[in-house]
């Protein structure tokens, strides 16, 4: 074999091997922030889930990023960004409308939340409540805010008890230290110990934004991820396992009215 033929046989085999191990692209770790429905190290067990399969759908990491209450949530909303986020309609409107965020998908269907007494507190009327005790995750939390637009005259309100999350709103309820609740619907759906008041008025679900840090194909690979979840064997246990029905399409115009909500709230 001519010898010029030959080194440029080796050549090629060279570049092939060199093409065969080249390390796959550079994985980036961005953050999921979780509103704080539950306690922070239960609400990373709980949505480690979701973060694994943006994960393995996009080849990049997802750390969840929790708080301990809402006070500590809201804090971090203005001053940190997440690059990604599950949040309810008010606080996604508001990383719309005051940090360009971009919304992805939400969740199927739409949202309330109850007003709840023990079986043997039979009430007709929030009015009833004033002067009483009520409990529920403090504003910021949707919840708070909620309770808020049930009570709106300041000198007529009840005595409000914040808990970190609904588990604990419920037992402090149940434990007779309060005499209403205010929990997500879905929470209570089928429970015949409880007595309702009212439910408040349906909003949008849970939304799923990105800051406008994150990259153009990145959100669209998330985005795409999200809407097949129902698809696919991967996605459909995921949803399973953060108990989600599913996502849907959806855009900021939808969420953006619902910022509104958290006039008033120190900081906006």
């Amino acid at each position: 074999m001519h010898p010029v033929t030959c080194c440029r046989q080796i050549a090629v085999v060279t570049t092939l091997l060199l093409l065969l191990n080249v390390p796959p692209a550079h994985s980036e770790t961005y953050t999921l922030g979780i509103q704080p429905i539950m306690s922070r190290a239960e609400t990373k067990t709980f949505y480690r889930p979701l973060s694994e399969y943006l994960s393995d759908r996009t080849g990049h990491q997802f750390r969840i990023v929790a708080h301990h209450n809402f006070v500590a949530y809201w804090e971090a909303m203005r001053r940190k960004p997440t690059d990604l986020v599950l949040d309810p309609p008010h606080f996604t409107g508001y990383r719309v409308r005051k940090a360009n965020y971009q919304v992805l998908a939400k969740i199927r269907d739409t949202l309330s939340f109850s007003l709840i007494t023990n079986e043997d507190l039979l009430l007709f009327e929030p009015d009833e409540l004033i002067g009483k005790r009520v409990v529920t995750p403090a504003s910021p939390s949707l919840s708070g805010v909620e309770l808020a637009r049930i009570f709106p005259n300041q000198m007529r309100q009840p005595n409000t008890i914040s808990e970190p999350n609904f588990e604990q709103a419920l037992q402090r309820l149940r434990a007779g230290h309060a005499e209403a609740a205010l929990v997500p619907t879905p929470m209570i759906s089928g429970d015949t110990t409880v007595n309702t008041v009212t439910t408040t008025e349906p909003v949008p679900h849970l939304a799923v934004s990105a800051s406008p840090e994150l990259p153009d194909e990145l959100r669209r690979q998330i985005q795409r991820a999200l809407l097949e979840a129902h698809q696919n064997e991967t996605g459909q246990a995921m949803l399973e396992k953060v108990n989600i029905s599913g996502f849907e399409a959806a855009d900021n115009d939808l969420y953006r009215p619902y910022a509104a909500l958290l006039q008033g709230v120190w900081g906006y």
